[in-house]
């Protein structure tokens, strides 16, 4: 498979009107710029737009504590080997509280031995679900105990966002972002 970048940039003096718009809309808000999956999802811009209004709700807004949510962003990451998420969101994580060794372990794709209970009952149902397309009544009544039913749909959310959004990369062939921590930068293939 190769790796060129399938989706680069697009110049801004080929744009369409809506691919303008889109463009500046995205750069007016949180994200600063048209980078990561909107390159490749500006082809699209109105998908593209109502995409990172549900990835904004997510990464800022969402009923989920920041570390958990960057949490659950590495292991989809990890599930999908996706390098350019993997690259933005260790950090995040890292600096939301994420222990290193966890991130570590996520990295080499290990279920990390020590995890605060959250995130264990985070990954629990974030492994379960990718891995069988559900989740068992005891996972999701844990996960309802510890977030409620808003923080389940909320965990949801970010998983379904972020695999979609790994798609997008992964067949853009988007390259990972070189602003990852060293050790844990880029996830074995």
């Amino acid at each position: 498979m190769s790796y060129v970048e399938r989706m680069p940039p697009l110049d801004p003096a080929a744009m369409n009107e809506a691919q303008r718009n889109a463009a500046h809309a995205l750069a007016s808000g949180p994200r600063g710029g048209v980078k990561g999956p909107f390159i490749a999802l500006l082809r699209s811009p109105e998908l593209m737009d109502r995409l990172q209004q549900v990835g904004e709700y997510l990464r800022f807004r969402s009923s989920l504590e920041p570390r958990i949510s960057e949490f659950l962003m590495l292991v989809v990451s990890r599930a999908w080997t996706q390098q350019f998420e993997w690259s933005v969101h260790a950090p995040l994580a890292l600096k939301a509280g994420v222990a290193a060794q966890t991130v570590q372990s996520l990295a080499e794709g290990r279920r990390p031995e020590r995890m605060a209970r959250d995130e264990a009952l985070a990954y629990d149902f974030c492994d379960e679900l990718l891995r069988t397309k559900g989740v068992s009544d005891a996972t999701y009544r844990a996960a309802v105990d510890h977030f409620g039913e808003a923080g389940v749909i909320d965990m949801l959310g970010v998983i379904g966002y972020f695999s979609t959004v790994s798609m997008v990369l992964n067949v853009a062939h988007t390259p990972p972002q070189a602003n990852g921590v060293d050790a844990l930068r880029a996830l074995p293939l």
